[in-house]
């Protein structure tokens, strides 16, 4: 079959899909394109041309090389077409963004026919990196264009051309009440097809309300753009996949860029601060406001900067925009366009010897009160290289450790290629592929056989399917004091700290080596007294939320939420002895509060155990051919290094906090749940029992996995169902890596495992993700997940989060345990003699190289 039948065959397949647009031509079908283009007689040129002016992915796409070569050889007279001439030939380069275009751009201003066309499209391009350079350098030979791209770079024409945002928006409100978090926006049972944004788009909302893409239809009827509206927006995973959803729906096609969207507004009242960001990177214009007064169907007339929105001419909710650069981020195409675009400006101004450019919107900083730091503003200052950042400050870290998982990791590729780079500036980048390695999909097999070359070839670490959770192995490559991000919400460091983020920014970070931060206040969390008997570190976890309820500085109520975590860093202090995994457990619930970030004030010792094993581990992973090589031994030697001279920042005494939660172990006496489903619905084990609301008479299935276990939370788990026979209901077990597995199995907790009839999952995300493998439909389930999001385990199911201790005896019981049984049979079953050996951590400097090379191999 033909290019021409093949692809329109396929065009018709897709719009019988769902009306969907067909996938952007792949490099082969460039390629066969580009040989019809040859001819000297060219059948159906217009619809050719426009398959290869709009249907190509631009930046450093494979497709997007095959295309700016041919381009490049019908400038330069290498060969005809018939249909494109050298000016048009220039034209369609300037559309490509960036990448594989801009050396043939160049080259062009050496040749007068089109030197002219090339300087008109390079002065609208900010993808240029080093060939910036190549432009100064013709400059300073006397190349008069060349002189011109750097005046307007100078001036900023690139943004200067585009529109300003207007000053009245007219809109359909299109209105979900209540919360609506990413798993709505874009479910994990799809995750295979989020890189396929029409497609992944058809899933939005489904879960959540009846016919939403039908209503959102006839909406569009009245010839309004929609805004999407809720109370509480976009809570939950860092996935850019949810405002690639909005945007597809309700934002506008860019030219050249096949099969995504710009542009669009949200509005809440409140938005989670990850969304937040992911919609300010995309060109959306995120709104926090009240939003009482809208309903599904409104008109309104949002004027941004007046600060109101008015319905049938009035004034039915105010709002300020924050941050105050917002409306130069949505003319510059998004955050991240504008950054790059700022620097590329700064650099052109630097090579004509000008001053400071005033024409962007300076972001607002804080006066500085003469107040010290919070360990969490010290950390940020060292990544900005100053003693600290207060709150509200507009600054720039180095991001020292970037991760990136397997269902976000096809976006975070595309949005690499976008950003035409053929490197990474971060120190570290790791790929994991813990979410689809147990139940992989076609579309999943292909990534892993693509992926990895990709992420390798510019400097990056990929894991292998079957190693574990990304959190897991990435914890072990991070430096203390540093600063990172992740394509994950739960990507929160032990040492150092974490802002997870979107694809978007994730690619940006692992590209350019830095991450934008406007720094947010912190929560004091603060322990005191003893851990009592029975109590485990989950319950600390489920204590936060549960103390911050008492406080009044929380509310588990949707309408007119409290959340004093919310955008905010938590800081923990008073358990500065626990290990550096204990305290993952701790620091990875910061998202289910909807914090910016958390970190752990810990001792140096833990920090010096974990970094040796780490190191140990690390060279043994370069061994067993893990890469790329090099970062990985650059860690290790930077970790060994710190280790020589362990120092670790520590706060001021006069540091403010938005407000302090102090927590009291010696009070803390049963364990405390989070209930269904609702990861801030806490209460201890006999409030849960004494409510007749709960679901409690049965708990039909048991999870023990995901990034909130370690090992020693399995072998808790055998020791209590040792000797106790099969359970009644579903046990799942699924430990976080394969180290884990293989150490567990050894020790023999697997055979134990099977004697109570559990079913194993390969180490990974297995139920916590939700796209995996699901429990019964309408089951009640205990978990050790993260978060028990409606419908996220499985449809209708009602999900109870605790520790892998209460784990176990819901498991034995088939019901919840009263705080009787509980404190009665898991100490004879983890007695104080073996509390040791049970909760052991795995310490790979302290093994010898061949048990290393079982557990690694």
């Amino acid at each position: 079959m033909s290019l021409i039948a093949e692809y329109k065959a396929h065009t018709e397949e897709r719009l019988n899909e769902g009306n969907l647009p067909p996938l952007a031509l792949t490099a082969e079908q460039t390629a066969q394109l580009v040989e019809l283009l040859k001819a000297d007689s060219v059948e159906e040129a217009d619809y050719l041309l426009d398959l290869f002016k709009n249907r190509i992915n631009p930046g450093v796409d494979d497709a997007a090389y095959v295309k700016a070569a041919f381009l490049n050889d019908v400038v330069k007279g290498n060969v005809s077409c018939s249909v494109i001439s050298k000016h048009e030939a220039i034209e369609i380069l300037g559309k490509m963004m960036g990448g594989f275009n801009v050396s043939p751009l160049v080259e062009a201003l050496k040749n007068d026919e089109v030197a002219d066309a090339a300087a008109e499209q390079l002065k609208n391009t900010i993808l240029v990196y080093d060939a910036f350079n190549d432009v100064k350098e013709l400059m300073d030979a006397g190349n008069e264009k060349a002189k011109e791209i750097i005046e307007s770079w100078a001036n900023a024409e690139w943004f200067t051309n585009k529109p300003a945002l207007e000053k009245e928006i007219k809109l359909t409100v299109y209105k979900i009440p209540g919360e609506t978090n990413t798993d709505d926006l874009s479910p994990a049972t799809v995750a295979f097809t989020r890189s396929d944004i029409p497609l992944h788009a058809t899933a939005m909302l489904q879960s959540k309300m009846e016919k939403p893409l039908e209503t959102m239809e006839e909406l569009k009827q009245k010839g309004n753009p929609l805004a999407y509206v809720g109370d509480v927006v976009g809570t939950g995973s860092s996935r850019k996949s949810g405002i690639n959803s909005v945007q597809w729906h309700m934002g506008r096609d860019i030219p050249g860029v096949p099969n995504k969207r710009t542009g669009g507004v949200v509005i809440g009242s409140i938005i989670a601060p990850i969304f937040f960001n992911t919609a300010e990177d995309s060109g959306c214009l995120p709104i926090e406001a009240p939003v009482d007064n809208l309903e599904t169907g409104d008109e309104i007339v949002v004027k941004p900067y007046d600060g109101v929105i008015e319905k049938d001419g009035k004034v039915v909710s105010e709002f300020k925009l924050a941050p105050n650069t917002l409306t130069d981020e949505v003319r510059a195409g998004g955050r991240i366009p504008l950054i790059i675009g700022k620097g590329l400006t700064a650099k052109a101004r630097e090579a004509l010897g000008l001053g400071a450019f005033d024409m962007f919107l300076a972001p607002e900083q804080p006066k500085d009160n003469g107040k010290g730091f919070t360990q969490a503003q010290k950390m940020v200052g060292r990544a900005c290289g100053i003693e600290g950042v207060k709150p509200g400050m507009y600054v720039e870290p180095i991001a020292t450790t970037v991760g990136s998982q397997d269902t976000t990791g096809p976006m975070t590729r595309d949005e690499i290629k976008e950003l035409a780079a053929l490197s990474f500036g971060a120190d570290m980048l790791m790929q994991s592929f813990c979410h689809t390695a147990a139940y992989p999909k076609p579309a999943d097999i292909k990534l892993r056989h693509t992926l990895p070359d990709f992420i390798n070839s510019r400097g990056g670490v990929t894991l292998r399917p079957g190693d574990g959770v990304i959190h897991s192995w990435l914890n072990r490559l991070c430096l203390p004091d540093t600063v990172g991000t992740g394509g994950d919400s739960h990507t929160r460091f032990p040492i150092g700290m974490s802002f997870p983020a979107g694809s978007g920014l994730v690619a940006f970070a692992g590209v350019t080596g830095m991450m934008p931060l406007t720094m947010p206040e912190s929560v004091l969390v603060k322990f005191k007294g003893e851990m009592q008997p029975g109590i485990t570190l989950r319950d600390l976890v489920n204590a936060i939320p549960y103390q911050a309820i008492e406080d009044g500085l929380l509310t588990v109520e949707k309408k007119g939420k409290k959340n004093i975590f919310a955008g905010k860093i938590i800081e923990i202090q008073g358990l500065p002895q626990l290990k550096v995994e204990q305290a993952f457990e701790i620091s990875d619930a910061s998202a289910e509060r909807s914090a910016a970030a958390c970190s752990v004030q810990l001792d140096k010792e833990p920090i010096i155990e974990y970094l040796s094993s780490n190191i140990a581990l690390i060279e043994k992973m370069i061994e067993e051919g893990y890469e790329d090589a090099r970062t990985l031994q650059r860690r290790a030697d930077k970790m060994k290094e710190w280790i020589a001279n362990p120092e670790l920042l520590q706060p001021d005494a006069d540091a403010e906090y938005a407000a302090t939660i102090e927590i009291d172990l010696d009070k803390i006496t049963e364990p405390v749940l989070a209930c269904p489903n609702d990861p801030d619905d806490v209460a201890t084990l006999s409030e849960i029992l004494a409510d007749p609301k709960r679901p409690t008479e049965k708990i039909d299935e048991v999870f023990v996995g995901s990034c909130m276990t370690n090992i020693g939370l399995f072998r808790a788990l055998g020791e209590v169902l040792k000797g106790e026979g099969e359970v009644p209901g579903k046990l799942w077990v699924a430990p976080p890596t394969k180290m884990d597995e293989a150490q567990l199995t050894e020790e023999g907790y697997y055979s134990i495992f099977a004697a109570a009839g559990a079913r194993i999952e390969m180490p990974g995300c297995s139920l916590c993700m939700g796209n995996q493998a699901q429990v019964s439909e309408g089951a009640v389930v205990f978990s050790t997940s993260t978060r028990n999001f409606d419908n996220r385990l499985g449809k209708n199911s009602k999900v109870y989060l605790g520790s892998a201790e209460v784990a176990a005896l819901a498991a034995l019981l088939g019901r919840l345990p009263s705080k009787e049984e509980y404190l009665n049979m898991v100490p004879k079953k983890i007695t104080a003699e073996k509390r040791d050996s049970i909760y052991k951590y795995l310490n790979f400097h302290e093994v010898s190289d061949t048990e290393l090379t079982n557990l690694v191999h």
